[in-house]
């Protein structure tokens, strides 16, 4: 048995396997309406595979079994039949490679194919996370009723969209991603993103932007190029927009995120559509995860035979809440009705002079202020980060506190437990040098010994900074559980760079940009944060 994913099942605590003896059929030809064919493997049980529920898995990363083990053997083990698809372009599969274009049109042809096969039974689960997630959410309103589930983990219906606001572009994450695939299939592909974490690192300082994934593959990429010059409202992206298909979804949803991924709020969106529609079952499950953590794939496979292998059965899934939370702070799961959780109101905290936190209206004060400098931009440091090489989650923000372009602002040490579950927001009062700059806030939980952690943060671009005004930043949501004898603090700066692009001062367009203009001071009024 691959040792991977013996020590994923032992993790998992699944149920024992039917069978440990699986067949792979490989390159089976799937033909879509324009003459394209993708290939797929299908993994079964050595005998009695034909009937069983199919889980269908469609992925641009490879069938490999380095690649597909972990996420197929356990569930055709169990009780499943499973089918993985190569995306369009990848790795044998007819067609050019553009990212997330054509999965509403492939994924339904492939159902139709699906279903007519001899080996087909009666069910199918649509299950993988990240891409293969957005694949589910691309055609889950027009699925066959053979489709009985779909197991979407840290994924959502938009998956490149929120990372293109014009007022918060997240240049890390779609950058790294696009270098990524670009390279996969070569040589030692794998190795070569491994080794090549630091070269990436370093592109990202390219000016101008454009010619930054050119210093790492050799030649510019059409996705990353793309996405440099076409904002997230932009119709070139309205191909690759479901959000508005979700309230329309009808099958059984049960989705996986984590409270540092970089998908988190539109899954949290998704989820909300499903739910204000009055869609059951749905479920979500949010863990203390980032995008590539174990813990993701140990879950969603989990929620895959209990939640999917039951309703693929024709029989009801264990009983449970709606939303299930891991509380981190407290760093226990919990059960809610709903999400936003009932009970939690908001609460306000005002920044206070000399680098207080309280929940009372501030004294009149001088403003605070510090300078940012884009040649030495203020860094990224844990929270929502997918590279490779960096660390991702909670983090000792002890070194960034340090440098003289980061603010901070700490409450006494709290006399009982403060608990934060749902969406958080912030109101600060700022003003700069210049037009153009950013707001950077975060929240953190210093403990009994001093050191700060982060807990969420979130980004706003301003375009008339030299003018006092209320930018208004929206924070990744958590769920935690600051414990009595700790302090709140909040962060404010102008960046998190490479994590979002660095704000050069001038207004040029960001795939061009090629100047950067320090501020000579960037100050913030007594504003207000709130939860």
């Amino acid at each position: 048995m691959n040792l991977t994913s013996h020590l994923l099942q032992r993790m998992l605590r699944l149920p024992p396997p039917l069978t440990r003896d699986l067949t792979v059929e490989r390159g089976l030809r799937v033909p879509m309406r324009d003459g394209a064919v993708l290939l797929a493997d299908r993994w079964t049980p050595a005998t009695g595979g034909d009937g069983l529920p199919t889980a269908l898995i469609r992925v641009p990363y490879g069938r490999s079994g380095t690649t597909a083990a972990p996420m197929v053997r356990p569930l055709a083990e169990r009780g499943f039949q499973v089918l993985i698809q190569s995306s369009r372009g990848t790795f044998g599969s007819d067609g050019p490679f553009d990212p997330l274009r054509r999965e509403r049109e492939d994924g339904l042809d492939t159902l139709d194919w699906v279903i007519e096969q001899r080996w087909f039974g009666e069910s199918m689960v649509l299950v993988g996370a990240s891409y293969s997630g957005f694949t589910q959410w691309a055609v889950a309103d027009a699925a066959p009723p053979q489709v009985k589930a779909m197991i979407p983990g840290v994924s959502e219906s938009a998956l490149t969209l929120d990372f293109l606001h014009g007022d918060a572009f997240s240049l890390e994450t779609p950058f790294v991603w696009g270098v990524q695939v670009a390279g996969q299939e070569r040589r030692f592909g794998m190795l070569r993103q491994m080794l090549g974490g630091k070269k990436v690192q370093r592109a990202l300082r390219t000016l101008p932007l454009n010619q930054a994934d050119a210093a790492v593959l050799g030649h510019p990429y059409d996705y990353i190029q793309n996405m440099l010059v076409h904002d997230a409202d932009a119709p070139f992206w309205r191909d690759l927009d479901h959000r508005q298909r979700v309230a329309d979804i009808t099958v059984p949803v049960s989705s996986v995120g984590g409270w540092y991924d970089i998908f988190l709020p539109g899954q949290l969106r998704d989820h909300r559509a499903l739910q204000d529609a009055g869609r059951s079952p749905v479920r979500l499950t949010v863990g203390p995860w980032a995008h590539i953590s174990m813990g993701v794939g140990h879950t969603y496979t989990a929620e895959a035979l209990d939640f999917g292998l039951a309703l693929a059965r024709g029989e009801q899934p264990a009983e449970r809440a709606p939303v299930r939370l891991f509380v981190m702070g407290e760093d226990k799961w919990r059960d809610f009705p709903s999400w936003p959780p009932p009970g939690y109101e908001p609460q306000r905290f005002h920044l206070q002079p000399g680098g207080a936190l309280a929940a009372e209206a501030p004294a009149e004060s001088s403003p605070d202020g510090y300078r940012y400098d884009p040649a030495d931009p203020t860094p990224a440091v844990g929270g929502v980060r997918m590279a490779f090489g960096e660390k991702a989650g909670r983090v000792d923000n002890t070194a960034l506190e340090a440098r003289p372009d980061v603010l901070t602002y700490t409450t006494a040490a709290l006399d009982g437990d403060v608990e934060v579950i749902g969406d958080v927001s912030a109101e600060i009062f700022f003003r700069s040098s210049l037009p153009f700059a950013d707001v950077f806030v975060r929240l953190c939980d210093v403990d009994a010994d001093g050191r700060s952690a982060n807990v969420c943060d979130g980004l706003i671009s301003l375009t008339s900074a030299d003018e006092t005004s209320t930018a208004e930043v929206r924070m990744w949501p958590t769920a935690y559980r600051f414990k009595r004898g700790h302090r709140i603090r909040v962060q404010i700066s102008s960046g998190a760079f490479p994590r979002y692009n660095r704000n050069p001062g001038t207004g040029e367009p960001r795939a061009t940009a090629t100047t950067l203009l320090p501020t000579s001071r960037s100050s913030t009024t007594r504003g207000t944060r709130r939860r």
